[in-house]
């Protein structure tokens, strides 16, 4: 039986990621690094809590890393771990950099020390390419970061290369596209939207306050995007992929999407921070609104000093190489969200 020990098993990928190797018949050991304080909600949502080993690891303190990687001795180290939000990293750029570039660094150079033959996945990111513009990009494009957190990201991401190439291990990454689920935390656009959307609806909330909402973003499902990750280190050479969907949505598109789902048709008006949407018919007996009312509306203070205008993948080679598919598109995506947050608020 194969071992794994995934960093940062709590978060919307670790639980997926937990859920997925655990069917595949893996011991599953989740790093947390507070076992007492952190909580498991997600890991109990998928009902996998009782079967995953939790380990206290803290990947920012070498020590902590070497003394877990003796005591499993996994075949598989996935690095999910690390401060995740890119908003959050203008505020907390020292933890951020610390989290994810040190963090990395510490479990390439404890694999290193340990001489186990462990295969090593890095959660990239598609942040460190910065503004792609209007083309897809790719493995070969340069990366551009304009956030702290893709400055961490570009970091780690060169380490787990040069660990690769000068000491011959199996470390890749995964230069990961915006994936979402119900499982995404409060905090990231698309779960904010459809929390809030779910709340409108049933009369517990009256306006949804976003920031940029002519951004473009490449969303796919993280059950998704998981499977890709386990694949990569199923290769005979390890090599970095991207993981996307080739398609681009704004996040206007997407609160129309989440409003659908509940029959609510939404209609925007004016421009910039002056933009707000309307409600434009109502179809769902259950979700009657007051036509015409605004529910949404732009706040100047979540736009970011640096933003991406717009970011597309080309994940050709995950397809051709790894064999990938994607088995959610973005209506499906939204709809499992929506049907997640609505169940919530309805209690």
């Amino acid at each position: 039986m194969k071992k794994t020990l995934i960093c940062g098993v709590s978060g919307q990928d670790g639980a997926y990621l937990a859920k997925l190797l655990l069917e595949k018949g893996y011991e599953v050991y989740g790093g947390t690094r507070n076992v007492q304080t952190s909580t498991f909600n997600n890991l109990v949502k998928l009902g996998i809590q009782a079967s995953v080993k939790i380990v206290n690891i803290n990947i920012n303190d070498f020590r902590s890393v070497l003394q877990n990687i003796f005591d499993i001795k996994p075949d598989e180290i996935y690095n999910l771990a690390g401060q995740s939000s890119v908003s959050l990293s203008f505020e907390q750029p020292v933890e951020t950099l610390e989290s994810i570039s040190v963090g990395t660094l510490n479990i390439l150079e404890a694999i290193r020390f340990s001489k186990f033959p462990i295969r090593f996945y890095n959660a990239g990111s598609s942040e460190c390419f910065g503004n792609g513009g209007t083309t897809a990009v790719n493995e070969f494009t340069a990366f551009r970061p304009r956030s702290p957190y893709a400055v961490a990201k570009s970091a780690a991401f060169w380490e787990v290369a040069n660990y690769r190439e000068a000491y011959n291990m199996f470390a890749v990454s995964g230069i990961l596209f915006n994936h979402e689920s119900p499982l995404r935390g409060e905090s990231f656009v698309t779960r904010k939207i459809t929390r809030a959307v779910s709340q409108i609806a049933l009369g517990q909330q009256e306006i949804l306050f976003l920031g940029n909402l002519e951004a473009k973003r490449d969303w796919g499902h993280a059950k998704d995007y998981v499977e890709a990750m386990w694949l990569m280190l199923q290769q005979t050479v390890p090599e970095d992929f991207v993981i996307a969907t080739g398609i681009v949505t704004t996040v206007r598109e997407f609160v129309k999407m989440a409003f659908k789902e509940v029959g609510i048709e939404l209609i925007f008006s004016n421009q910039g921070i002056n933009e707000i949407g309307k409600i434009a018919d109502c179809s769902n007996p259950l979700y009657q609104l007051p036509i015409g009312k605004t529910v949404v509306a732009v706040e100047p203070k979540y736009f970011r000093p640096t933003d991406i205008e717009m970011l597309m993948g080309d994940s050709t080679k995950s397809k051709t190489k790894l064999d990938w598919k994607l088995r959610y598109d973005l209506p499906a995506l939204v709809k499992d969200m929506m049907e997640n947050d609505l169940a919530i608020f309805k209690k």
